[in-house]
């Protein structure tokens, strides 16, 4: 297992940025390799980012060594997505087998942590978001059907798309993560849009079953002064309050999106008007 560790920036620093500066700040890149755990630790929030792979091998977690407790998730709560083929997540003996889409919610408290593959020609990609938690809650497996969908957006404008809501207290509660997928119907590209900002939540964003050679463009920064990030199938973007959070894809794709700050509350959000950007 390995933690990597990013400080986070605020919106006057990232005028200075050039290309690299932004990618090193706020992309996670490699979160899924074959056969591993990657975690990179956020002070954004104090989110966690991580993948988990496992092809030949059960891969297990859960030491809290890289960050100061017993156990990864002594006073953490997790949420897991599968975006790749059938798996099961072990905790303290306790066994979830997900399918693709399929995410389960683990509570305050979880010690030893494995991850398997049904088919490892066929792997597991498991994503996960952990944050601190001040209540314990049981731990949960949310099917893809238990999830609660709405629609958002309009063809006319290429931002039709259907957003599944999986960790959030309407589905499944938590204590203050936030968690769902993002589809866009047939030919439409933009997500996010029209774009906002929520002061009192950050957001990540991980991209995925987007083709090895079509690319997202991740809008970023204050609306007054966007940047963005190209980004690829499997890439995740850190998008802290203060920043606008939108893309264009080339192709189709879909996106989990993870959320946590002061509050659940999913329209707690300031509407930024298209021609307040720059």
């Amino acid at each position: 297992m390995t933690m990597k560790v990013l400080y986070g920036a605020g919106p006057n620093d990232i005028k200075t940025y050039d290309t690299q500066r932004l990618r090193d700040e706020f992309l996670m890149e490699d979160l899924f390799q074959a056969d591993k755990v990657s975690f990179t630790y956020t002070h954004v929030d104090r989110l966690i980012v991580g993948g988990a792979v496992p092809v030949s091998s059960t891969l297990s977690f859960g030491s809290g060594e890289d960050i100061g407790t017993p156990y990864l998730l002594s006073a953490r709560e997790m949420g897991i997505a599968n975006l790749g083929g059938t798996g099961t997540i072990t905790v303290d003996g306790q066994s979830f087998t997900l399918e693709n889409r399929d995410v389960l919610y683990l509570g305050r408290g979880a010690k030893d942590i494995s991850a398997q593959s049904a088919d490892g020609a066929n792997p597991a990609r498991f994503y996960m978001n952990s944050v601190p938690a001040g209540a314990d809650i049981p731990h949960r497996l949310i099917k893809r059907a238990e999830s609660k969908m709405l629609t958002f957006g309009d063809a006319k404008r290429a931002n039709l798309r259907n957003l599944r809501m999986y960790i959030h207290p309407e589905v499944a509660p938590s204590c203050l993560l936030l968690l769902g997928i993002t589809d866009l119907a047939d030919g439409n590209v933009w997500n996010t849009m029209p774009p906002h900002l929520h002061e009192r939540r950050m957001e990540a964003y991980c991209y995925f079953d987007l083709p090895d050679d079509e690319r997202v463009i991740h809008i970023m920064g204050r609306p007054e002064e966007t940047r963005h990030l190209v980004v690829k199938n499997l890439d995740a973007v850190l998008s802290p309050a203060w920043s606008i959070h939108m893309g264009a894809g080339t192709s189709p794709y879909a996106f989990v999106w993870g959320m946590t700050g002061e509050n659940q509350e999913y329209n707690d959000v300031a509407p930024v008007a298209l021609k307040e950007l720059r």
